[in-house]
């Protein structure tokens, strides 16, 4: 399961699952959008719903389930680094993008708890370096619950080690696709968006969906077998 996978990155990660031999459950709110990714994916299906509730999440989980009879990878993609300025937080707004940004990986991992102690599976949460540290410009409230959603990839990672279930996040950086924030940067100040690149990315470019879904198969396979409870940084050595 690769919560909002209709798009972007999530799309990406869902890709090379499915180039790998996963059947991938594609999530997403927007019924056309799941099913044009999952007639491009052989063995995939559909499972549209809102994580960012327990309900929700609740119904999704069933339906993957249901679909594929069990869950062996968890891959909580939910989020959006949309938000106001820093310093005109409201009560409303903070609510909003907890529920975007950490809810809907709680609510999404409580419900998958029992199919994942089943399979002894693994959760991969996407985060961001928000989370880590202070990012110029970047909204507070975003910047709040990534650091929370890491708070609780360390915190749980104990008591589901026990059951044989691992978590780990990747904190990523300035990643690019279609209809990203920084996808409209590009056009509209594309000069100073190259310059920050040139200046602050020791790699001197954008990330993409396929540098996310090479970390993601890694976490989700044997091969990280050992590894639980990391916040893993994928931002091409950004700095300031």
């Amino acid at each position: 399961m690769v919560t909002g996978s209709s798009r972007g990155v999530g799309r990406g990660i869902a890709q090379r699952l499915a180039a790998e031999g996963c059947r991938v459950a594609v999530n997403g709110r927007d019924h056309q959008a799941v099913s044009e990714v999952v007639s491009t994916l052989e063995g995939s299906v559909p499972v549209v719903g809102d994580v960012s509730t327990p309900e929700g999440a609740s119904s999704v989980i069933n339906g993957t389930i249901a679909a594929l009879g069990g869950i062996d990878v968890l891959v909580c993609n939910v989020g959006g680094g949309r938000s106001v300025p820093p310093g005109e937080e409201t009560f409303d707004e903070w609510q909003r993008v907890f529920a975007l940004n950490l809810w809907s990986t709680t609510n999404t991992v409580e419900a998958a708890i029992s199919a994942l102690r089943a399979s002894g599976g693994s959760i991969v949460c996407i985060s961001s370096i928000c989370g880590l540290e202070v990012v110029r410009g970047a909204p507070v409230t975003y910047s709040a619950a990534k650091s929370a959603l890491h708070a609780y990839v360390r915190g749980i990672a104990r008591p589901l080690g026990g059951d044989g279930v691992r978590i780990n996040a990747i904190a990523l950086g300035n990643i690019l696709f279609e209809g990203s924030v920084w996808s409209e940067r590009l056009t509209l100040e594309g000069d100073e968006v190259r310059a920050m690149l040139k200046t602050q990315v020791a790699l001197g470019r954008f990330g993409e969906p396929h540098d996310v879904a090479d970390l993601v198969t890694f976490l989700a396979s044997d091969r990280s077998g050992f590894v639980t409870g990391a916040v893993w940084t994928l931002d091409g050595g950004q700095v300031g």
